[in-house]
């Protein structure tokens, strides 16, 4: 891998794992980058958080693009500035809280498909050990894959999204967000104008108010997977960037 180039750190969202970036990480390998994707432990936003501003400080040197997708997306707007030296960072179909936002307070009226009265609707919820009380892990319904989360996908890929998901703790979706590193890091944005997780006027409300250099795509919740050349287009961008 070539030392002038920054490497390049993918962190996934809820009900996704490291392998959701695989349509972006092996170009990205082809021409030269050091790719991480390291795990995101979806329990709280606060502990994902540190784990990941962990993760950059001992296991990246030199300058990073930190890409966030989902929830993850708020990962990094916690992470960014307080571990590594990160020097862009690249949101795909992704919150982009300002502080003291949850992503509960940001779906809340947007017309998202997980914005339901009863969450059990759209949602299996399920305890785990070692749970803080009152909490409980969330796993997509295989309707709510199929017709809301990947629905551009093919369906043996959808059903493959029912059978690995990795579930989020409901506690990540109510912890408020930190001061966000888009004050201080310039920023992309990759929209998916069908995401029906996070509708395109609430994407694009957030990636503007951090001023965010914006694309949009017309796609899914999981654009990186069903049009990878947007995100990696974003990568790119934000990597020429980077004197």
């Amino acid at each position: 891998m070539s030392d002038s180039k920054p490497t390049i750190v993918l962190v996934h969202g809820a009900w996704a794992d490291a392998s959701s970036w695989n349509a972006v990480s092996v170009p990205l390998q082809a021409e030269g980058y050091t790719v991480l994707a390291p795990p995101n432990e979806l329990r709280g936003l606060t502990a994902d958080a540190a784990y990941i501003a962990s993760f950059l400080a001992q296991r990246t040197s030199g300058p990073v693009v930190l890409v966030g997708h989902s929830y993850g997306g708020a990962v990094i707007t916690n992470a960014g500035a307080h571990g590594g030296d990160v020097k862009a960072l690249v949101y795909v179909d992704a919150f982009i809280p300002d502080e003291g936002e949850t992503v509960v307070g940001i779906l809340e009226g947007s017309g998202s498909a997980l914005a339901v009265a009863d969450p059990t609707t759209v949602l299996d919820v399920a305890g785990y050990p070692g749970a803080p009380e009152g909490a409980a892990e969330a796993f997509l319904k295989p309707q709510t894959v199929h017709d809301a989360f990947a629905q551009d996908l093919p369906e043996a890929d959808r059903w493959t999204i029912v059978a690995t998901q990795r579930p989020a703790s409901f506690v990540a979706n109510v912890t408020p967000s930190a001061a966000p590193a888009w004050k201080t890091i310039p920023s992309w944005a990759v929209l998916g104008t069908e995401d029906r997780v996070i509708p395109i006027d609430t994407q694009r409300r957030m990636a503007r108010r951090a001023g965010a250099t914006i694309t949009e795509v017309d796609a899914s919740h999981v654009s990186m997977v069903s049009q990878p050349d947007a995100t990696l287009e974003a990568i790119r961008a934000a990597a020429a960037s980077i004197s």
